[in-house]
């Protein structure tokens, strides 16, 4: 079953992907980020390139014939999907394909209407037996 993660009050929700990502991708992990369009795809994908001057973290768009072969892959709409450990939502909807990633993480940010989307995706879980882990940035 998967394992679901929502991450509560965050401020930056790329940056945050790039830290989560970086994290997972250390540990040999792959991931699909789930992206709101194509410009937040393009955004994330420049902050992933430019993380740090001892980093690189490799990531590609669904197209893009290196998506087989890279950790990271930025979607829109899951109609290319070419693995199933990590799923990172930034949309305001539950991804329909979620139940075959091992690992989602729901980011939500500031924002009364972020907040108010999650509430629905977190009962959708809930509601289906999902077991959630929740962490709240705004708690020291």
């Amino acid at each position: 079953m998967t394992r679901v993660e929502f991450i509560f009050n965050v401020p930056d929700k790329l940056a945050k992907t790039v830290e989560l990502c970086e994290r997972a991708v250390a540990k040999g992990r792959q991931l699909t980020v789930l992206s709101q369009d194509d410009a937040m795809s393009h955004a994330l994908q420049q902050q992933l390139w430019q993380q740090s001057a001892t980093s690189f973290l490799p990531s590609s768009l669904p197209n893009d014939n290196v998506r087989l072969f890279s950790p990271i892959v930025l979607d829109t709409n899951g109609e290319h999907l070419v693995q199933d450990d990590v799923l990172i939502n930034l949309q305001s909807e539950y991804p329909p394909f979620f139940s075959r990633f091992r690992y989602l993480v729901e980011l939500v940010g500031e924002d009364e209407t972020d907040k108010a989307a999650a509430r629905v995706r977190f009962k959708f879980y809930r509601d289906r037996g999902y077991e959630i882990k929740k962490t709240d940035m705004a708690k020291p």
